[in-house]
């Protein structure tokens, strides 16, 4: 049940395709047979997905067992390096290298409100809660729908807050969003506010975005900082 990629799991987690075989360069998958979006398969997903974060990680920013410190998300760097409060950890190990890098090509042209959210990220932060196993890189290119249910694949596995997977889910749409988010709060409720904090979340995945693939990235990255203030 997708051990392999998200760490130890179990039984009620979202299924991942079997690795066939993989080296430096390739990774070979089992082949899902893609097919349409159900709102069956969409409530499934999301008691799912509250499954596999409940699994939960020894520490935020933990790599899966036996996972590398240096792994990726996409085709940026991302160091699996821990820390024990997530406000501290996600402003210094998931926010700040990519704008700092996103500064220096050119990507992010005004970096003072991203700083100012990570200076001031106690304000925002969601409520204290345990490290969840995120599968990471949770847009939803990354989620096939198949049959009755979802497939997951591309993770970039760590230890990290649940609300981060979610934001990034919505970052660039998903069929039936709200019934996946309905069936995980009913299987495991969001803590209050929840919806206004999806800002936060989200300029992970805008930076990384925005050192991959240029300066519109940085600017939605801004703004959602600016949406905070």
């Amino acid at each position: 049940m997708g051990t392999d990629s998200f760490g130890a799991v179990g039984v009620g987690c979202p299924q991942v395709p079997a690795v066939l075989g993989a080296d430096d360069e390739w990774l070979v998958i089992e082949m899902v047979p893609v097919g349409r979006a159900s709102a069956g398969a969409a409530e499934r997903f999301g008691r799912e997905l509250a499954t596999l974060h409940r699994a939960g990680a020894e520490a935020f920013g933990s790599a899966p067992p036996g996972g590398p410190v240096d792994a990726w998300i996409g085709l940026a760097p991302m160091r699996n390096v821990t820390g024990r409060s997530w406000p501290e950890w996600y402003a210094e190990h998931r926010v700040l290298p990519y704008l700092r890098a996103a500064v220096d090509q050119g990507s992010v042209r005004d970096p003072a409100p991203i700083e100012a959210v990570c200076e001031r990220i106690r304000e925002f932060a969601p409520p204290d809660e345990p490290p969840s196993r995120l599968h990471g890189d949770l847009w939803s290119g990354n989620v096939l729908w198949s049959g009755d249910r979802v497939w997951l694949v591309d993770p970039a596995a760590h230890g990290g807050h649940r609300e981060t997977d979610l934001g990034m889910l919505r970052l660039f749409g998903c069929p039936h969003l709200e019934r996946i988010v309905a069936a995980y709060h009913e299987a495991w409720p969001l803590a209050d506010g929840w919806r206004e904090r999806i800002g936060l979340h989200q300029l992970f995945p805008l930076l990384v975005h925005a050192l991959l693939f240029g300066g519109g990235y940085g600017a939605q990255a801004v703004a959602a900082a600016r949406s905070l203030a």
